[in-house]
């Protein structure tokens, strides 16, 4: 098994809205009330991880120019399309879920990370994508590393969320809670 300390020093890293496939390089993320889900291939062993922060993009919270990706619906279409992509078969898959922390006091009575985590496994069992491992809810924050080589996934969980985690849900819980303004330009 691989020292998850240096394959947290090689990982490609990726932040909200972000996805990844690879077949050599870890893949790595912080998470706080948002979930990532990992997907490997047995047979050609590669991997992919996303990271999303809300559920569904239901025309209220998502802008599509922008937040698409943020949303689980989309994330996870994009994750298995891209794993499709790269020759994996969907009857090989099977998935990794962590995340969905209450992390932020404010936070909580929106219960956003429970709905993440609830969105990817109704997704997961909608796609007969079996699930072998989870580490889901709680108060704290996660660091996940995932090593497409092998499957592997370790994960970190932070009793003390950084600052910068924190800032950056609050602000994005600020723009859920203003009114959308649709732009238009004429030509």
């Amino acid at each position: 098994m691989a020292d998850p300390r240096e394959l947290e020093r090689t990982a490609r890293t990726i932040g909200p809205g972000g996805w990844a496939v690879e077949s050599e390089r870890p893949i790595a993320t912080l998470l706080g009330s948002c979930v990532a889900v990992c997907l490997w291939d047995t047979g050609s062993r590669i991997g992919g991880m996303n990271h999303f922060m809300l559920p569904r993009s239901d025309g209220r919270h998502a802008r599509p120019d922008i937040d698409t990706l943020l949303c689980g619906d989309f994330a996870m279409e994009t994750l298995l399309n891209g794993m499709l992509g790269r020759g994996g078969r969907r009857s090989r898959l099977q998935a990794k879920v962590f995340g969905g922390g209450a992390v932020v006091a404010g936070l909580t009575h929106v219960h956003i990370g429970e709905q993440n985590a609830t969105f990817a496994r109704d997704w997961l069992t909608r796609e007969n994508i079996p699930l072998v491992a989870s580490d889901l809810l709680g108060r704290w924050s996660r660091k996940v590393v995932f090593d497409p080589c092998t499957g592997d996934a370790f994960c970190r969980r932070g009793e003390e969320v950084t600052s910068s985690l924190i800032h950056a849900e609050q602000r994005y819980e600020r723009t859920l809670q203003k009114p959308r303004q649709t732009n238009i330009e004429l030509f």
